[in-house]
C-alpha cells in the first residue's frame, strides 16, 4: 500500500483542518488505519486509528474531543478533521495502514511521507 497525506498547512489558533490519507495498491478496506504526529525534537505521538470498516475508532489524548478520524473505503482515503486547533498541535503529521486500530506503531506496516500542519498563536 502507498499512502500519500495532504491537506496540511498554516493556520491560526482555532482553526480547523481536514487532513486526507489516500491509498493506493493493495486494498485499502483490509487494513486499519492511524494517524501519528511528530513535532521537532519531540517522539512520534498517537493520535488517532480506525479499524478496517469504521466501525471502531480510537484517539489519543491529546485529540480527545477536538480530532475526529473517518474513512471512506470507496475513496481509499482516511481523514482526520482536526477542529481547536493550538500552537502545541503544530508537526508533521502522517498516516499508516496496520493489522489493527492501535496506538502502537508495532501494528502498523506502511507509512506515508507525513504532511506539515503549523499553528500560529
Amino acid at each position: 500500500v502507498q499512502l500519500v497525506e495532504s491537506g496540511g498547512g498554516l493556520v491560526r489558533a482555532g482553526d480547523s483542518l481536514r487532513l486526507s490519507c489516500a491509498a493506493t495498491g493493495r486494498a485499502f478496506y483490509a487494513y486499519a488505519v492511524g494517524w501519528f504526529r511528530q513535532a521537532p525534537g519531540k517522539e512520534r505521538q498517537f493520535v488517532a486509528s480506525i479499524s478496517r470498516s469504521g466501525d471502531k475508532t480510537i484517539v489519543g489524548d491529546s485529540a480527545r474531543g477536538r480530532f475526529t478520524i473517518s474513512r471512506d473505503n470507496a475513496k481509499n482515503t482516511a481523514y482526520l478533521q482536526m477542529n481547536s486547533l493550538t500552537p502545541d498541535d503544530t508537526a508533521t503529521y502522517t498516516c499508516a495502514t496496520g493489522t489493527i486500530p492501535s496506538s502502537q506503531t508495532q501494528y502498523y506496516t506502511f507509512w506515508g511521507p507525513g504532511t506539515q500542519v503549523t499553528v500560529s498563536s
